[in-house]
């Protein structure tokens, strides 16, 4: 795979693009597209949270699983879709408990593409999915690079708001030192679990209060 990146990200993963586990899923994603799979998102999406939030820019991580696995949805950005898309069940919650917390409107769009450019990365722990097999790509290798990409802004930069919603993001608590950054944790806003502690986490009002406190600008959570 080209790894076609931001260059300020390229800088700062540099040495994971030769390891070993990126090689093996470099070749995994090739061979699998020689058969005719399906993957999502398109490949020059991949790695789109990347592009829309460079390193130098990065105020808040909000990580999600993996790409939305139906045609049309997935574009590198997490929890995002396009412009019209219908907003999946995750999302419409994230805009009640936005709706609730600060009183935003909800939205029509589900691209949250502007999140990205204030400085929300919107990464996935998984980069990519085949079509309609939820999870196919959790065992390739996207996830010792994801981890590497939190280790990384955990490591070089300071005050990030670290928001972890659900059991599989909260695993990654431990690859942040949080004498550093801020972790917001609650339940996943997935029609399943919402009512367990996502709706009311008001993270959106606390997220900005922890970049006011460092004299950074807010977060417009305006999609």
């Amino acid at each position: 795979m080209d790894v076609k990146i931001e260059p300020s990200w390229k800088e700062v993963l540099k040495q994971e693009f030769h390891r070993p586990y990126f090689m093996q899923l470099s070749a995994h994603l090739k061979t699998e597209k020689a058969t005719g799979a399906v993957i999502y998102p398109p490949g020059h999406l991949i790695f789109n949270a990347f592009e829309k939030t460079p390193f130098n820019k990065v105020k808040v991580v909000l990580l999600g699983q993996d790409p939305y696995h139906n045609p049309g949805q997935a574009h590198g950005l997490s929890f995002s879709v396009p412009d019209g898309v219908k907003p999946p069940p995750s999302l419409v919650n994230i805009y009640k408990e936005l709706y609730t917390d600060i009183g935003m409107p909800i939205p029509a769009t589900g691209n949250l593409t502007r999140w990205a450019e204030q400085g929300v990365l919107l990464l996935n722990a998984v980069l990519t999915v085949r079509a309609n097999e939820p999870a196919s790509h959790s065992k390739i290798g996207w996830m010792d690079f994801t981890d590497a990409v939190i280790r990384k802004i955990s490591a070089e930069k300071e005050g990030v708001v670290f928001l972890l919603w659900g059991r599989f993001a909260q695993e990654k608590q431990v690859l942040i030192d949080e004498t550093k950054h801020s972790v917001l944790k609650a339940a996943h806003p997935s029609p399943f679990s919402a009512d367990k502690g996502f709706f009311g986490c008001k993270h959106f009002s606390r997220t900005n209060e922890l970049l006011a406190k460092q004299g950074l600008e807010p977060i417009d959570w305006r999609p």
